[in-house]
């Protein structure tokens, strides 16, 4: 019984529990283990938490590939990256802003803080390296806010969302679509127009 199996416990209870009732007894009940394994190898269930989000995030598509592309290409990515990490764990975004940015811990807000800073400076570097030419001047942390509620609430308003289509639906095509639809939205928006200054 090691650190792999809390983490994946604590994964497996996001999709299905706000990250409130993802508590030390519930993840060691998911997981088969006495919950006083989660202070021995994290320290605290917060640390175990930050660790499932960083896991989950380092499951997108490598960041390895953004120098390689275009800024527009640059910005879908990260766009898609939300959306992919999102769809992740139902409740990934409410256990960024409801538990870890509330952590006890400094050092656990420190690390979440310059972590969710990085999308922010992609997209300042995205829309700094086109100058001007394909995209219009954004707001960078306006950009990464939007796509972070637009992506939240087709998973946490997945209840809406059932009411709204008809029964029956596939809601993974569904939000395949809706990703698409979206990138395209936020992607044309930001295109300069002819005789924009």
């Amino acid at each position: 019984m090691g650190r792999d199996v809390l983490v994946a416990a604590a994964r497996r209870l996001l999709q299905d529990l706000p990250p409130a009732q993802v508590t030390n007894a519930a993840i060691g009940r998911e997981a088969g283990a006495d919950p006083a394994l989660i202070r021995y190898y994290f320290g605290s269930r917060e640390a175990l938490l930050f660790e499932v989000a960083q896991q989950i995030a380092s499951s997108a598509e490598p960041m390895g590939t953004f120098e390689k592309r275009t800024p527009e290409e640059q910005v879908e990515l990260l766009i898609h990256q939300t959306f992919r990490f999102t769809r992740s764990a139902r409740y990934v975004q409410r256990l960024i802003g409801e538990e870890l940015s509330q952590a006890r811990s400094p050092e656990i807000r420190d690390r979440l803080r310059k972590w969710q800073r990085i999308p922010v400076q992609l997209y300042e570097k995205a829309r700094d390296s086109d100058q001007g030419e394909q995209l219009t001047e954004f707001d960078p942390l306006f950009l990464h806010l939007a796509v972070i509620g637009i992506s939240d609430f087709f998973q946490s308003g997945e209840e809406v969302v059932k009411m709204l289509v008809p029964e029956g639906t596939d809601l993974a095509a569904l939000e395949r679509d809706y990703e698409t639809f979206i990138k395209n939205l936020l992607l044309d928006g930001l295109r300069r127009r002819a005789g924009q200054d």
